[in-house]
């Protein structure tokens, strides 16, 4: 594999290795934007990587819990998605045709047709968009305002849909808000001080109350957006009865209901995608990154209905990435074909339950949550006090929680120290959650059962430290973790 020239020839692991390694990171950091983020938490030189298993300039590995923010359904150059790549390379075909038809194309959407939920794909449109997630929900947020004559949008607290205005307005962190914002349900820091069915159902009347009345100071919506397992809002599955009541909600009203499965789609669930655990059918789907095969591409499917648009109402330059159609087809293809999303339910499944073994011996997890292969660990002050159910807002007896099951304050201090700790370890994880206090876990779908074994191991011992009081900089050279629950950890690398 070809590599830069400042790491070329040298030998992993070497002096003139750690040298190309952090003059990189030195360069980066005189050169690139503030604004740079994984880089911060994560200082390694990437060079060569396959699967699960990343390879850095000085020659440390790691195992990728990242997988580019969701985007690796495969993990790193899988000989499905370099084949297509190649296949289109040497075929001579063009790689950029703004929206023109290509076989190339004409496959990708035949594809992810094939894998639509019920209801849609005999009905629906396709929309190329720009090539990130957030231009969809941009064109999403075009699309139903089009459709619908009206202007406002429904959205949720804690929700991310992207950095460009309109998704930026519609996600959590918003300032300027022109987005009505509802309370998504969750358990363990429910909005409500209950939890469970209860606090789903608060929730839920919450919605209707604001779309129906008439002084709630909520005009009358053009969509409603919403994920179904919230990613960066901290792990959140959205409960499936609640799911089945906004799809009612807002049918009921001739709201159009948009789907963000930019993190959740293509299996990373459980199911192919995320809203066919409730049996949910939206009006708009917004999917990007594992769509791609690793390579930038996004669209909006929706339901033919919708489709108001006159010519160029919603365009983009490089809305037509051949090399991401033909990487996607594969990818979309590759998953459907040996049914990974069900490898991704049931391997999930025994990590969460892990996982939750993990929570009963350290104080300082609070909380265990996910979905397939999309799983958070949220990390507390194990000393603090929790917060008392008096602060609740529902304080009735039979409904508040009692004050031994209140949540405890959020740690993003002991999250990031996890984090470091796990990267010493040779494990990549990413923090989420309204605190950046949730350990975030994103493997390929490709992961083996000794992979996630190895993860989970060199996790807990990342926990084990920080509880102990021993964590260390990530500066300190990578070094066996010794035998534990798993065997010796570092074994488990490709």
């Amino acid at each position: 594999m070809a590599v830069t020239e400042s790491v070329r020839g040298t030998v992993p692991g070497t002096e003139d290795a750690r040298s190309a390694h952090e003059g990189i990171l030195r360069r980066q950091s005189a050169r690139e934007s503030a604004a740079r983020t994984y880089a911060r938490a994560l200082p390694i030189v990437p060079v060569r990587a396959r699967g699960m298993t990343i390879e850095g300039a000085d020659g440390r590995r790691y195992l990728d819990c990242l997988s580019g923010a969701g985007t690796l359904a495969l993990g790193h150059n899988h000989p499905v998605v370099l084949e297509a790549i190649r296949a289109v390379l040497d075929s001579g075909a063009p790689l950029h045709v703004l929206d023109l038809a290509t076989p190339v194309k004409d496959a990708f959407v035949t594809e992810l047709f094939r894998t639509l939920p019920a209801g849609l794909a005999d009905h629906a449109r396709v929309q190329f968009c720009g090539p990130a997630g957030t231009d969809a929900v941009e064109a999403a947020f075009t699309l139903v305002r089009a459709a619908t004559g009206r202007d406002g949008i429904l959205a949720f607290s804690g929700a991310y849909h992207g950095m460009t205005s309109g998704a930026l307005a519609a996600s959590g962190g918003a300032r300027d808000v022109r987005v009505a914002r509802l309370p998504y349900p969750q358990d363990y820091r429910c909005p409500f001080g209950v939890g469970g069915e209860r606090g789903a159902e608060l929730a839920a009347r919450w919605t209707e109350s604001v779309l129906d009345d008439p002084k709630s100071g909520v005009p009358e919506p053009a969509g409603m957006i919403l994920e179904p397992v919230q990613g960066e809002g901290g792990v959140l599955p959205a409960p499936d009865a609640w799911l089945r009541r906004m799809r009612r909600i807002t049918a009921d009203r001739s709201v159009p209901l948009i789907a963000d499965e930019v993190q959740t789609g293509v299996g990373r669930t459980g199911a192919f995608w995320a809203v066919e655990h409730s049996g949910v059918t939206p009006d708009v789907m917004v999917l990007s990154k594992a769509i791609g095969g690793s390579l930038p591409l996004a669209v909006i499917v929706y339901r033919e209905e919708l489709d108001a648009w006159q010519p160029g109402a919603h365009a983009g330059t490089f809305r037509g990435n051949q090399l991401a159609m033909a990487a996607g087809t594969a990818t979309l293809a590759h998953v459907r074909e040996n049914r990974l999303a069900e490898r991704a339910a049931d391997l999930g499944a025994h990590m969460l339950r892990q996982l939750r073994r993990l929570a009963g011996e350290h104080a300082c997890i609070g909380d265990v949550r996910g979905r397939g292969l999309m799983l958070g660990v949220e990390v507390v002050e194990p000393e603090a006090p929790a917060v008392s159910a008096g602060e609740s807002i529902v304080t009735l007896a039979e409904t508040a929680r009692p004050a031994d099951e209140q949540p405890r304050p959020a740690a993003p201090r002991l999250a990031a120290a996890i984090q470091r700790e796990c990267l010493r370890r040779g494990l990549i994880v990413e923090l989420g959650g309204r605190h950046s206090s949730v350990v975030r876990l994103l493997p390929p779908l490709t992961i083996t059962d000794e992979q996630a074994a190895a993860v989970l191991d060199r996790l807990a011992d990342a926990v084990d430290a920080v509880s102990g009081g021993q964590a260390g900089s990530t500066s300190a050279p990578q070094r066996p973790s010794g035998p534990g629950r798993q065997g010796d950890r570092t074994r488990h690398t490709d």
